[in-house]
Order: C-alpha cells, then structure tokens, then sequence
C-alpha cells in the first residue's frame, strides 16, 4: 500500500517527552497492523531554546537556572526516566553533560529525509526515508548516550551509524534557512510544546499520549 496519509512530529530531538512520543506513536502504529502502510511519518523541526548559543552550555548549571534548583531539575530528570522506562527506554541522564543548539540538529534529519539509509520503514509503517532512524539515533545519543549533539563531529558520528556521511553537509549552512522558518512557523501558528502531531497538516495533539491514544485518533480522523 503507497501511503496515502502524512504524519509530521514537530518535534526537538532534546525534548525527552519526544523520544517518549516516538515510541508511542511506533507502538501505535504497529497497532494498527497492515492499516499502517497509509501513514509516512515526518519529522519537523522545534528548538526549545531558540536563544541558545551556538556552543550550547552546561546542563546541570543551565536546568538549575530554569528550574530554580539543581534538586528541582533531578526530579523532573526522575520523573521523565521513570516514564521511560514504562515504555522501555532507558535515559542516563547522569550521562549528560550540555545543553546543545539544536538547528544543526535539525538541518541533519531534515536533510536525512532526502538519504537512504538502506531501510525505509520502522515496524509496518513507511516513513521520510531515514528520518525515521535518524530521530532515534539522535534520542539516543542524547538521552542515553550523554553525546554533544551539538558539535558538529558528534553529529556526523550519529550519522554515520546509519551508514551516512553527512560532514560535507554539516559543513555548510545548507537547510539552516529552512529550519529557522519552520520553527518560526510552528510558533506563529500556536504551537508552544513538543511533540505535536498533525496529519494531513492538521494539528491533532500535543504530548507524549500513550500508544492507544494515538491509535484510536489516526483511525478516527484517517476513516
């Protein structure tokens, strides 16, 4: 079946209740078993910190700002681990060291779209080439891994584990334009949290919803 559907997740590849809402959304389509071949999944870029600097800053001094306390920031890390692990996966946040930037982030899994990474689908779905692996490669070098994403060499390192070379690319500003449109975008239009999903370019939800949530709406508004 040619997928007839179009999922985008507007999405931040450090939000970790986006790396949560991508694997609902992969057991909500398994769900839905051969009915998923109608749906493409694509991903579409959000920076939770539009002003953060390029060279990104230190975690633990960056939440405790936001947060008001270092002790505030371990159990919100606690509390998103623990929604983790109800899905089963893993985030060592012990691991993690900075706070990245996130457009060059998103210039490589925009631009990972228009690569093949020798696999075009997750589970039964089809999906924005390899997009679809490229956002868990960079949850998990993130979230589990504790890797700079931010830096450049990391970046084409993640890359590269799907069989990408992708430094030529991460070189240039290439895409860079677009990312900050859409994002501007996104915002212009309402949207202040990730993930949110849309289908057909109609914004559905917000959050990281269970995977029988997500199921139940993809099959109510796709009929």
């Amino acid at each position: 079946m040619e997928p007839s559907r179009r999922i985008d997740v507007i999405s931040d590849a450090i939000c970790p209740w986006c790396w949560i809402g991508k694997t609902n959304l992969d057991a909500a389509l398994a769900l839905l078993g051969p009915a998923a071949a109608g749906f493409s999944v694509h991903w579409r870029p959000f920076q939770l910190n539009p002003d953060m600097p390029p060279e990104g800053v230190e975690r633990a001094a960056y939440r405790a700002q936001k947060f008001g306390s270092v002790t505030r920031g371990a159990e919100l890390d606690a509390n998103v681990a623990e929604a983790g692990r109800k899905v089963g996966i893993e985030f060592r946040h012990d691991r993690m060291l900075r706070t990245p930037n996130t457009v060059n982030v998103h210039r490589l899994l925009q631009w990972s779209g228009s690569q093949s990474t020798g696999s075009q689908s997750t589970g039964s779905q089809s999906t924005g080439l390899g997009q679809h692996e490229m956002a868990e490669a960079l949850f998990r070098a993130y979230f589990h891994d504790g890797k700079d994403i931010g830096d450049l060499a990391m970046l084409a390192d993640v890359a590269a584990t799907l069989g990408l070379d992708a430094a030529a690319f991460l070189a240039s500003d290439e895409l860079a334009e677009e990312v900050l449109a859409e994002d501007a975008y996104f915002r212009k239009i309402g949207i202040s949290g990730v993930p949110s999903f849309a289908l057909d370019g109609r914004v559905l939800f917000s959050g990281a919803y269970p995977a029988e949530h997500i199921a139940a709406a993809l099959t109510r508004q796709a009929a």
